[in-house]
């Protein structure tokens, strides 16, 4: 007998006892299902079931993954022994000891966090006496990605019981949440340790160790892992050595997944083509990006700030460089396009993603301490989602019943009933 076999008499054997979602959970992991749509019937048929989807996802995040385990080791490197004069890819980047850097840094993250949330979900779904759902594959995954590598593992583990627990199950389970589980996650962690989540010894694997190693007496030199919008919200963009092929490809400092933006323009373009997320939202989220990153300029161009404000460095910044910089296209591809939590309607999907692009940029200029304001844009606009579909159908409905109202039926005898149905509505 096969263990497919196997595991399917003891999945039958101890159904409706308390922990069969649990052990149900690893058999549908490690199989498909024996039951099989019956013949005589009609039947809709699809393979788009929640378990693919949140595989494709996965597929989708798993370069920005392997990037990151590489950059991981790159900026660390990079900022003992300075950015090396003639960049090679091979033999720069793509190197064991920077991968062993990621192994070490970027592994645990993303096992504590699929460890810890699936665990909670285990214990859901054996205390309320459901399936086990598979909405947490991907949020494990994303969660790891928008933290600085230096998180301490224990820390994360504390925000993603309160993510999976106040931000989804309280509200029913996958499915039924009204914000971003990841996203609470990474609010949870902004607001209880912001030290952790922002400043310039957060980003780069060893800074903080070396600034501790300082203060303590030791004639090291200080390892400074600043991003670029920490430099731009400083005034400080004059001092930035990095290029435009840089800040595309991703080899700056920043969140363990967010620095490639063109691996993120991938991932995203594959989820669009496998019709997983919403292209709607993410071409109107560039474009409020650009609208607002271009009002900012006009602001300067217009001379209605000069350099002496701390807002100038984000506002004279170039309108399109904010797309590859920091957190926005992560956020845009992999957070907003969320199906649970964004707008459903297709109208409402471009006003949706148009104000996360929108607000996001702004955050970043009028928040100097801390200038990353995607995630707080996605949770502002998940809110809204509801009301943003609410007003949406209300239009339609409105304009149907106006093309109702003018509407009139016609007999095709001629009974002499046809002036009479004219103003009648149907």
């Amino acid at each position: 007998m096969s263990l497919k076999s196997k595991l399917h008499e003891l999945k039958l054997k101890y159904q409706g006892k308390k922990m069969a979602p649990a052990f149900n959970a690893f058999h549908t992991f490690l199989f498909s299902p024996d039951e099989t749509t019956h013949a005589g019937g009609t039947h809709v048929k699809a393979a788009d079931d929640l378990k693919r989807t949140m595989n494709t996802v996965i597929m989708a995040l798993v370069p920005v993954l392997v990037f990151s385990m590489f950059n991981a080791g790159y900026q660390h490197f990079s900022a003992i022994n300075g950015f090396p004069a003639d960049f090679s890819l091979m033999n720069d980047f793509l190197t064991w000891d920077n991968f062993w850097i990621g192994i070490i840094k970027v592994l645990p993250l993303v096992v504590v966090s699929y460890g810890v949330g699936l665990i909670v979900e285990f214990i859901f779904a054996v205390i309320k006496g459901h399936e086990v759902e598979e909405g947490y594959l991907v949020t494990g995954m994303l969660v790891p990605l928008i933290v600085p590598i230096d998180t301490p593992l224990w820390m994360l583990a504390v925000a993603v019981v309160f993510g999976v627990v106040i931000g989804k199950e309280v509200f029913g389970g996958t499915g039924m949440n009204i914000l971003n589980p990841a996203l609470t996650i990474r609010a949870f962690l902004f607001f209880a340790y912001p030290t952790w989540m922002s400043g310039d010894k957060v980003w780069v694997y060893g800074a903080r160790e070396r600034s501790e190693e300082i203060l303590a007496g030791a004639n090291v030199d200080a390892i400074s892992g600043e991003t670029i919008l920490g430099y731009l919200a400083q005034n400080k963009g004059a001092e930035m050595t990095y290029s435009v092929s840089d800040m595309f490809y991703g080899f700056i400092p920043g969140s363990v997944g967010e620095t490639s933006a063109f691996l993120i323009l991938l991932g995203g373009l594959f989820l669009i083509y496998t019709k997983i997320a919403s292209w709607r939202i993410m071409v109107s989220a560039v474009i409020g990006s650009l609208v607002m990153g271009l009002i900012f300029n006009q602001v300067v161009d217009f001379g209605w700030i000069g350099e002496s404000s701390k807002f100038y460095g984000l506002m004279s910044f170039d309108f399109w460089k904010h797309l590859i910089v920091g957190g926005l296209a992560f956020g845009i591809v992999y957070m907003a396009t969320d199906p649970v939590t964004g707008s459903q309607t297709n109208k409402g999907k471009w006003y949706y993603g148009f104000f996360i692009g929108f607000i996001s940029v702004m955050i970043r200029v009028f928040n100097p301490a801390y200038p990353e304001g995607v995630f707080l844009a996605i949770l502002l606009m998940n809110v809204f989602a509801p009301t943003i579909d609410h007003y949406v159908v209300r239009g339609n409905i409105k304009r149907r019943m106006n093309r109702l109202k003018n509407a009139t039926i016609y007999p095709k005898d001629s009974d002499g009933k046809a002036e009479e149905l004219k103003a009648e509505t149907v």
